[in-house]
């Protein structure tokens, strides 16, 4: 799978439904770039179209339920490839990264604002 296909999937599942459009923007692509990824992703049955019930001119695309899964499972693998890294540091450096978790965690959510500012 390629990492826009990955990074489309990951957005759908923590924003929700979007319009093609609006993924495009998210991820840096073109509309039909866009379109074709979705088509690829439909047919693999990662997503699905469903109308827009506030706007019925509109098509939302959805994950589906393997969609989900397939991010959970990806999610899964990187805390445990991390895991597996952290297991490797010495004491000190196990500190270090936890006292930095606070930083970290508000980086997290700088990103978070900027790309909700970015889809408005």
């Amino acid at each position: 799978m390629s990492l826009t296909s990955a990074t489309t999937l990951a957005t759908l599942d923590t924003t929700g439904p979007r319009r093609v459009t609006d993924l495009a923007v998210a991820e840096g692509v073109t509309q039909p770039a866009m379109t074709v990824l979705v088509r690829v992703m439909e047919k693999s049955g990662l997503v699905e179209r469903k109308g827009d019930p506030s706007d019925k001119r509109v098509t939302l695309v959805c994950l589906t339920e393997a969609g989900a899964a397939y991010v959970r499972t990806r999610r899964q693998a990187g805390v445990d490839a991390y895991a597996r890294l952290i297991d490797e540091l010495t004491g000190d450096e196990v500190e270090a990264l936890t006292a930095a978790l606070p930083a970290l965690l508000h980086l997290a959510e700088l990103e978070s604002h900027a790309r909700e500012e970015s889809d408005r």
